[in-house]
Parts: C-alpha cells; structure tokens; sequence
C-alpha cells in the first residue's frame, strides 16, 4: 500500500491566509450589507503598469506568428531578462553577477520553498521570529524541523530569533549556530530594515560559521532610506555565503502573473560542490520555466517607460502606509514599519490577542488584517496591516478604526 509524506500531518491546521479567508467568508456570508476593507493580505491592487500591458500584447501577437512563437523557456530564463537583471538589479548598485548565475522563477514564495530541496535534511534553520511562514513551513513538509510545541508555538529542531520592540525587531546572533539563515528585509511581517552594517555582520557570522543565508529582497524597491542595503550582495563576502530571492510581484504588481528570480553565485559552495549546479540541476528537472510572455512582461519594467510607472505605484502604495502609520498613531496605537515597507507592524491594545483583534476589527470596523501570531511566537500581541489597497479604502479603514 503506498504511504504517505506524514510531515504534513505535522503542520498545525491550513496555511494562516486560508484560515483568514475562511473567517472572512463566514461574516461576509452572515452580513450581506456590511462593507468590508481588506488589509490583510499582500496583494496589490492598482492595474499593470502600461508598458508592461505593452509588452504583453505585443508577446502574445508573437505567439501567435509562426516566425516568432516561442515553446519551452531556457532553463535559467531568456537571456533578455537576466541581462536586465544583471544590470538594472546589480551592476547599478556596484554588484557583478553573471547571467548563469540568475534564475528566473514564478516567483519568491515558489523558490523560497524549493531552495530547501538542495540541502540535507539534517541541517538546522535559524527564523526570524515572527517570520513569513512558508520557510518554516516548507522545511517541515521537508521533515527538518522536528515536533511542534503546541503550547509554546515552536518546533523542536527550529532556532528562533526573536525580533520584537526590545530590538527594534532586528535578530540577534542566536546561542546555537545554525546551518542555514533565513532573513528578509525589507521584512515581512514587521516592515523593519537593517543597514549595511549589520548586513555587514551577518554575512561575517554566516561565512565565519559556515552556514549560508536566504535572503528575501521580495520587498527591496520600496526601500526610501539611504543606508539600506537593496542587495545582499552589496556586503563583502555575501558571494560566499548568500543565496538571494527576488519577485516581479510587489515592485511591479504581478502576484497574478507570477514572476522572480533567485541568484546563486558561483563562489556559494559546500566543499567543492557548487549550490549554483545543484539548483541548475533542480531548476531544469522540475521546472519548465515562466512564460515567454510572462519574461517579456518583466523585461518591459526596466524599460525606461516602466520604471517610472512602477515607481509611480511603488509611491501610491507607500502613501497608502503613511495614511496607515499617521492615523493609528494619531488613535494612539503603537506602530513601527510603513518607511522602507508597505507593511504596519501595530500593538494590539491592551493585551488583546493577535486573533482576539483580528475578530474585532472585523466585526466592529469590517477591517480585515493579519494576526501577528500566524507569524511566529514573538507575533503574539501584534497585528499587520499592508498598504496594497487603494487609497480611498485605506482612509476609509483607518477612519473606521479611529472611531474605536
């Protein structure tokens, strides 16, 4: 009889959206009448960018010529888009990275999952704490992580760094040393940054210790601070210990049509294997690659056209999270994020729970938002709001939860 991966009967009930998006139906479904204003998932809302519509017409007339119909993408992705990449992504920040060494993907939540199929199971990951769950997630269907502590909110074989207010929700270097670090700034949920120089810190402590980081740049275009670093590889030695994961889907809306990339350098190495040939090997056996329409889409936002359009919506977005960060501010709320992020990171008042709040806000303001526990321990008694809806929803959600 054949059996079945029993790691996935070790994750504690449905992904944490799903579970929103059922609680959210369920009062939708029971009123009708009430108007309610999401804020909870990352979504965007604004429409593609016109010269990435452009390029789409004008990719999906070339599918249809037999002169220029495209079939299976190369392995890496089109030379066109990571020739961009190269130059746009990193050469422009000082950063050499050779197109064998980008991987073009559907996306930061796809390879952020897959990455861990190149390591062994035995090695031990290290979490921000609260963290976007799909990396713990993805290494316990891996069975990496050990049993889940119920009560504590932890899996056994997870090394936690809490990030919370005491910190500035920066981690701190943990007791045990780890083989693998996942780190994402901008982060995801709490909206905070570090500068170049503590970068600069955890790409010495990874290479002195021999683990590698995975670091999420999904959020890097709204960076607005001078001393953010927008690349990893902007730090000395990053080549030899980092692994970077990038994503269309924020900085030019294309969570509907799915674009990213991930870059290995070539230096990256365990032994003498390269992980850059081991995800080759994993990308060219698993993966058919993203749509040739989808990469000219991509293409189209380093076009001189698309960068100040998505620029434009990349500000919408980010004067969306000053209306969020200055009205709760001004009801009193304690607040960190909405500079280098579109996400709010709030304190839940008066000891309330992120779940307790999160029925509150939906039920009295018909706001719906992100429960910080689904993030992590250290998420517990905070909340997250993004700034991806429209503008005038956004006002109206934080009017409504004003008047609390």
């Amino acid at each position: 009889m054949f059996k079945i991966n029993d790691n996935y009967l070790k994750l504690p009930g449905s992904y944490l959206f799903s579970d929103i998006a059922k609680k959210v139906k369920a009062f939708g479904d029971a009123n009708p009448d009430k108007k309610i204003i999401r804020l909870g998932i990352g979504d965007v809302t604004l429409p593609l960018a016109p010269a990435v519509i452009d390029a789409l017409h004008k990719a999906t007339d070339e599918m249809g010529s037999k002169d220029t119909f495209k079939g299976y993408a190369p392995d890496l992705g089109y030379d066109f888009l990571r020739s961009l990449i190269a130059e746009n992504d990193y050469k422009s920040r000082g950063v050499t990275i050779a197109l064998d060494e980008i991987f073009v993907s559907d996306g930061a939540k796809s390879d952020s999952a897959n990455i861990q199929e190149i390591f062994s199971q035995d090695n031990k990951i290290a979490v921000c704490d609260p963290v976007y769950p799909v990396y713990v997630d993805s290494n316990v269907m891996a069975g990496r992580t050990g049993d889940y502590l119920a009560d504590t909110g932890r899996w056994t074989n997870v090394i936690y760094m809490p990030c919370t207010s005491e910190n500035n929700f920066v981690p701190e270097f943990p007791k045990e040393d780890p083989d693998i670090i996942y780190l994402c700034y901008p982060n995801n949920p709490t909206g905070s940054t570090v500068s170049k120089a503590v970068l600069q810190d955890w790409v010495d402590y990874a290479n002195r210790i021999g683990a590698v980081i995975i670091y999420d740049a999904a959020y890097e275009a709204y960076i607005s601070e001078e001393d953010v670093p927008h690349t990893i590889y902007e730090c000395e030695g990053a080549k030899t210990c980092a692994i970077e994961l990038r994503s269309f889907s924020k900085n030019a809306g294309f969570t509907g049509t799915r674009l990213g990339f991930t870059v290995i350098p070539k230096e990256l190495k365990a032994g003498d294997v390269m992980l850059n040939s081991l995800w080759a090997r994993r990308h060219g056996t698993k993966f058919n690659g993203a749509p040739y329409i989808i990469q000219a889409a991509g293409a189209a936002v380093y076009s001189a056209e698309g960068k100040k359009q998505t620029k434009e919506q990349i500000a919408y977005y980010m004067n969306n999270a000053k209306v969020i960060k200055e009205g709760l501010e001004s009801a009193g709320y304690s607040v960190s994020g909405g500079v280098n992020a579109p996400y709010i990171w709030l304190k839940t008042p008066d000891k309330v729970t992120s779940w307790e709040f999160f029925d509150y806000l939906l039920n009295t303001a018909n706001v719906v938002g992100t429960p910080g526990s689904g993030f992590g321990p250290s998420g517990e008694g905070y909340f997250r709001l993004t700034a991806f809806g429209t503008y005038e929803n956004t006002v109206e959600a934080i009017e409504r939860i004003k008047k609390l």
